[in-house]
């Protein structure tokens, strides 16, 4: 399994939106649902606007295809979601350990 780490700061009074777009059941999750091999969405909240997120795929190549097959849906979403955020970063792909 792996694990996808994104940093994000929200936009100042976006919070509550961001919460619902970026949460385990929110828009970017309900996207995920619909592709074979996803598995959960995490949502750290760290003060002052920052937050986290942690997708959980079966494997890379899971993602890979999810990609493959809902590139289009994921860059609307992804504008759609843009007013959200000032600040957004992918940290990384990582191995699940245990």
């Amino acid at each position: 399994m792996i694990a996808i780490l994104w940093r994000y700061r929200a936009a100042p009074g976006a919070e509550a939106g961001f919460r619902a777009a970026y949460g385990p059941d929110g828009d970017w999750a309900r996207l995920f649902r619909q592709a074979p091999g996803y598995v959960r969405t995490e949502l750290l909240e760290g003060g002052d606007g920052v937050f986290a997120t942690l997708d959980y795929w079966a494997s890379e190549a899971a993602f890979e295809a999810f990609q493959a097959a809902f590139g289009e849906a994921y860059g609307a979403l992804d504008a759609e979601c843009e007013a959200l955020t000032r600040e957004e970063e992918r940290l990384g792909l990582f191995s699940v350990v245990g």
